[in-house]
């Protein structure tokens, strides 16, 4: 088996186990271990090109889930594309499949009310977990953390448009401050 093949192999398996832990946030609460998995432990991709893959993912139309095709298309080329796509899509998508059946079933029972009501905290935690990821690696200057840190007040006490923000933080990058 080729090199990428054998990445594009490795990233499908993880990804696909990853894919299935994808509560409430969806796959953009798995990027700290994404990270982990391709950039800290295996080095297939680098720090700046993983915040790029998922920069680019946020401020595109579509599905977050391209994000992980994108860090797939860079560790392996379109194998790994493919492969981290698959992996991202089908084991949940049959997840959810069986349990639909299995609730259209029961009727919406007590237990799955309960799961419900506990899988909130746990969605707000790995999102929380993926802020935290991203900020650490993105922000490598006490400017980079400021610029992150007020853009955190500002989205959370203005009604106000992230893209503004977006142009904002680009403008402050070009002119050097951070």
């Amino acid at each position: 088996m080729s090199n990428e093949g054998s990445i594009a192999g490795s990233l499908f398996v993880h990804f696909a186990m990853l894919s299935m832990m994808a509560i409430g946030g969806g796959v953009i609460t798995l990027a700290p271990d994404m990270h982990r998995f391709v950039v800290d432990a295996n080095h297939w991709i680098t720090d700046e090109n993983f915040i790029a893959a998922f920069t680019i993912a946020q401020v595109s139309p579509g599905p977050n889930f391209l994000f992980a095709t994108l860090v797939g298309l860079q560790a392996a080329g379109w194998l790994g594309a493919i492969a981290t796509t698959v992996a991202i899509i089908v084991p949940p998508a049959a997840l959810t499949v069986v349990t639909l059946r299995a609730s259209v079933r029961s009727g919406g029972s007590a237990l799955g009310r309960r799961i419900k009501s506990a899988l909130a905290p746990v969605s707000v935690g790995m999102i929380l977990a993926t802020a935290w990821s991203l900020a650490r690696v993105a922000d490598n200057s006490w400017g980079g953390a400021v610029l992150t840190a007020v853009t955190v007040v500002v989205l959370m006490t203005r009604k106000l448009n992230p893209l503004w923000l977006i142009a904002g933080g680009a403008l402050v990058g070009m002119a050097g401050w951070v």
